[in-house]
């Protein structure tokens, strides 16, 4: 067992507005590492905004992965501390709702979404790959971002390629739920971490934008599953010291391990269902 300080900042985005939000984003990088967070999430899109008027204005918008802005956030890094940050990348004629890992010193992966939501599909192009895998200073991490998250395959399969956390930058537009209860994508995250034993680390936003009322979702979720910090208006920071079991260790208890009891073999979609038993009276 180690212990990782962890932090999911919340952000005063402005769509459109690309040096105010990088400011946004420098602020809360050093708040971030203010909290003494080694691992240092911020929210998807968060250079541009997310409700884009047409991909015209997202095109306007969009920031190469190298853009000398990103380097700067990047250099405010303490030696040993991660940053991932969400952005409107532009690479050739195409665009991708992408999030940028990097260190102190150089851009350690980018990932560009696969699961698109709503609208997006208008403006960005689909990534290739169902999250990403990231070696890190602070160990192998995860990178997802918002509804790549609702489908379970995602978070088990970086589970099963050896993440120890999940980062992940969020845009969660509010939905109706009961009263008391979390929103459903909280839920969804709480239900993946506890069934891979991956913590998550998830970033979003409160307020609105162009109509959207967001959900406030940041949070730090634990490998079990539970909810150890969160966001709120007042804070829009949520850090925490995560507790995190070796890498590759699954057990639970002396008989049972996560990822050793699965029956892969009998996964596969059933062709033919089973019909009910026949019977002569």
């Amino acid at each position: 067992m180690r212990t990782l300080a962890v932090a999911a900042v919340e952000l005063d985005i402005r769509v459109g507005d690309i040096d105010h939000n990088v400011e946004c984003i420098r602020d809360g990088v050093a708040r971030g590492v203010a909290a003494g967070a080694r691992l240092i999430v911020l929210p998807e899109l968060a250079t541009s905004g997310y409700v884009f008027e047409d991909a015209c204005e997202a095109r306007s918008l969009a920031l190469t992965a190298d853009d000398r802005r990103l380097i700067a956030v990047a250099s405010q890094l303490p030696d040993g501390t991660v940053g991932v940050v969400g952005f409107c990348e532009l690479a050739g004629d195409r665009l991708f709702n992408s999030a940028l890992v990097i260190t102190r010193d150089r851009i350690l992966a980018r990932y560009r979404k696969a699961h698109l939501w709503a609208a997006e599909t208008e403006v960005f192009s689909r990534g290739s790959e169902a999250g990403a895998i990231v070696d890190t200073p602070i160990g192998r991490i995860g990178v997802a971002l918002c509804y790549d998250n609702e489908f379970p395959e995602v978070p088990r399969r970086l589970a099963l390629s050896g993440a120890e956390i999940l980062a992940l930058p969020v845009n969660w537009p509010l939905v109706p739920r009961p009263p008391r209860e979390r929103a459903p994508e909280t839920i969804q995250a709480m239900a993946a971490a506890r069934s891979s034993r991956l913590a998550m680390v998830i970033a979003d936003r409160h307020g609105q934008e162009r109509g959207v009322e967001w959900t406030g979702g940041s949070a730090v979720i634990s490998p079990d599953g539970w909810v150890c910090a969160e966001a709120d208006d007042r804070a829009a920071i949520a850090h925490a010291l995560l507790d995190l079991p070796e890498p590759g260790d699954k057990a639970l208890g002396d008989y049972n391990d996560l990822f050793g009891d699965r029956r892969p073999d009998i996964y596969a979609p059933t062709p033919t269902p089973h019909s009910p038993a026949r019977s002569t009276l």
